[in-house]
């Protein structure tokens, strides 16, 4: 059973440095948040770097598609300086930069697999091998992602690591498809989700976690239904549910 805790950053901490980079990872621990939320997203040649979009142009000074990037172009790019002019010349991670970097800093890590392709198979194991010969802290580590696909194949590969099915509305079926994994949790978004589908979940035996929400006033019922974590661009607001 992993040590989760009721506030994980999202992307690090998306609203307090730029997301996805070693910054925004130590910005969220600066806050005293436990966990943190990040994407892995795998690009040309084999290539594992932490970056949510399918393109570079938004978050970085680069442009084109994330997933047929070299990877020695993305770590040449500035992810820093969209942000802000303080954080001008930070870098794309790669996924053993920040799984480094998590555990010098002692977080847990809610990985999420960024790929919508179908190529599973070619695609999760290099990074469940790179999770296995750098993360040793089997308490703190969850898998989650959109694609159910890329779930099953961690679920046959490493059945002891925690997963999330992530959904954005709540499917007829999400009992049957966390069944079928051994999911640890199922992780939606907020805004949709009904007292029904959070009470069903609980009452099934799984984590519930919810993202992105950045006021608490958004998730007050969410708490009374059965919330376990909430994921947040800014862990600050949420802390003194921590205390």
């Amino acid at each position: 059973m992993i040590e989760l805790s009721k506030v994980m950053g999202h992307r690090g901490a998306a609203l307090l440095a730029p997301e996805n980079t070693l910054a925004s990872i130590r910005a969220a621990a600066a806050t005293g948040v436990k966990w943190v939320e990040i994407d892995v997203y795998p690009i040309a040649q084999g290539g594992l770097i932490i970056f949510h979009d399918d393109t570079l142009d938004r978050c970085t000074n680069g442009s084109g598609v994330t997933e047929q990037s070299q990877l020695e172009t993305v770590l040449s790019l500035d992810a820093g300086a969209w942000f802000s002019e303080s954080f001008r010349g930070e870098a794309v991670p790669t996924l053993e930069q920040a799984l480094d970097c998590i555990q010098e800093l002692r977080l847990g890590l809610n990985l999420e697999i960024k790929y919508e392709g179908s190529d599973v198979d070619s695609v999760v194991p290099p990074i469940l091998a790179m999770l296995e010969a750098k993360w040793h802290q089997p308490k703190k580590l969850m898998i989650s992602s959109f694609n159910y696909p890329a779930l099953q194949v961690c679920h046959r590969l490493q059945p002891n690591i925690a997963l999330g099915y992530l959904v954005e509305e709540v499917p007829a079926d999400w009992q049957e498809k966390l069944s079928a994994i051994d999911a640890y949790s199922l992780n939606c978004y907020y805004l949709p989700l009904t007292e029904q589908q959070a009470r069903a979940v609980k009452a099934a035996g799984y984590k519930l976690l919810c993202y992105t929400a950045n006021d608490p006033a958004e998730v007050t019922e969410h708490w009374a239904w059965g919330m376990d974590t909430v994921i947040t661009d800014d862990p600050n607001q949420f802390m003194a549910l921590e205390s």
